[in-house]
């Protein structure tokens, strides 16, 4: 695959204690960059363009690395090779000893938040930790009032939420990572799409190392309208099947697998599914019941796969 390396003038002396690494595809992640820069610590940024193929967009992102005041690598490829794929090559650039997944549609929500990180690893070292994520910063709007919902209630909580089952709660939004741990458990390239390669990861990893929850969020800026979240969750069925292969005894424990292997057993999930799915795009509908039937679209998509 052909790979284009972009550096700015800092990354060559550059020593850093953390690496941040952002991919993205389609997503402007000049914004993040812009605030992470507003930060004088001891980190790198490494992006990966994973075959956007916007030349406007590239030239834009080439032009803020540039000029950032962090030590920065651009690494632009021709063409998409998937989520899992592009956080380990993400990784294969990193110089630190800890790494830090940021989605590029992630906005710190403090002005510490690198520094954070940094004292956390000064002071405890951890294998892995997640920060979580918020929409502090997000402006309501009328076609991701769903997903607003849905994140409100299921992904925004707090760092004592999580900590109650912790390999459930890892997300490459804002995951810290020691290089030791990630050198033995990268995550798993055979997942396609949309969905739980991340989540997946974090059980590989809950057995041999501890998982820690701190408060140090990021606002999750990029909420989809409704038919989008539909979409990924039709991406992901297959990610989920390959999830309950691998760790079935973590999996029966969650909800969404007790409601899929409960709908497995009704018929005619052809007839009804869609209906299903067609009330959660209903902008009309209450919003709680819309949230119900999205979720309950999803275990439809998944009964398949138990």
């Amino acid at each position: 695959m052909s790979v284009t390396l972009f550096d700015n003038p800092l990354w060559d002396r550059a020593q850093p204690r953390l690496s941040v690494l952002i991919p993205f595809k389609g997503d402007d992640p000049c914004p993040l960059l812009a605030a992470l820069g507003r930060e004088a610590v001891a980190v790198e940024i490494i992006i990966l363009d994973d075959g956007t193929g916007d030349p406007a967009l590239s030239a834009a992102v080439q032009a803020v690395v540039a000029d950032l005041p962090l030590p920065t690598r651009l690494v632009t490829l021709a063409a998409n090779e998937g989520r899992a794929k592009g956080r380990n090559r993400l990784v294969s650039h990193a110089r630190a000893g800890h790494f830090l997944f940021l989605d590029s549609d992630m906005a710190p929500d403090s002005a510490g938040f690198l520094s954070t990180w940094l004292g956390l690893i000064a002071q405890d070292d951890p294998a892995v930790a997640f920060g979580g994520f918020s929409l502090e910063q997000v402006e309501p709007r009328r076609d991701q009032a769903l997903h607003r919902a849905m994140a409100a209630h299921s992904d925004c909580l707090s760092a004592s939420e999580r900590s109650l089952s912790p390999e459930k709660h890892v997300f490459t939004s804002n995951l810290l990572v020691r290089r030791d741990v990630f050198a033995a458990e990268g995550f798993d390239e055979g997942f396609a799409g949309w969905g739980w390669e991340d989540v997946e990861w974090g059980m590989r990893v809950a057995r041999r190392w501890p998982i820690r929850h701190i408060d140090n969020t990021a606002t999750h800026l990029g909420l989809d309208p409704a038919s989008v979240i539909a979409a990924k969750y039709e991406q992901s069925a297959a990610n989920f099947a390959r999830v309950v292969a691998a760790h079935p005894e973590v999996v029966s424990a969650y909800p969404s697998y007790r409601a899929a292997r409960l709908l497995r057993r009704v018929p005619l999930r052809g007839l009804w599914r869609p209906l299903i799915k067609a009330f959660a795009l209903n902008d009309l509908a209450p919003l709680p019941s819309r949230a119900f039937a999205m979720r309950l679209y999803r275990a439809a998509l998944y009964a398949e796969a138990v």
